[in-house]
């Protein structure tokens, strides 16, 4: 699994080192991640072989010509780049995608269990209190209704 967070420099030429635990998670055929623009924030989405495979399922799931799977073909497929670890364990990320984001200096690489996200290091500490508190009242909302479906089953 993805996890922790890291702030890393991007360099002139856009490359980012990879940290190395996340390296290791995607060893296989291909020596590399996936990387594409996140669809639920602002921010580049990666991973490895299993991530792609899992958005080709979710793909595969809705008939051809559905609305929802052509944005997905466009957003995921299309916007997806396959980017290889050079000797040093950095890829190089697309200039098109570090435009999109502001990423120009200083990212942060957020582990989410089977991906990984690039933010812009202030978009991200933003992001982060906003989840922060959607988490807290998520928590308590869910906790809420444990109790009350215990209180009712004891009735």
């Amino acid at each position: 699994m993805f996890l922790s967070t890291f702030e890393k420099q991007l360099d002139a030429k856009r490359r980012l080192v990879v940290p190395q635990e996340f390296r290791a998670l995607v060893s296989g055929p291909f020596d590399g991640v996936f990387c594409f623009p996140s669809i639920e924030a602002d921010c580049i989405e990666g991973g490895g072989k299993a991530l792609f495979d899992r958005y080709a399922g979710v793909i595969e799931e809705l008939d051809f010509g559905d609305p929802l799977r052509s944005a997905l073909e466009t957003s995921v497929f299309g916007g997806m780049a396959r980017l290889s670890f050079d000797t040093a364990g950095r890829i190089t990320l697309p200039e098109g995608l570090c435009e999109m984001f502001g990423l120009t200096d200083w990212v942060v690489i957020v582990g989410l269990g089977d991906r990984f996200q690039i933010w812009q290091r202030e978009a991200f500490q933003a992001h982060r209190a906003a989840q922060r508190e959607m988490a807290r009242a998520g928590l308590a909302q869910m906790r809420a209704q444990q109790r009350a479906a215990r209180a009712g089953a004891g009735q």
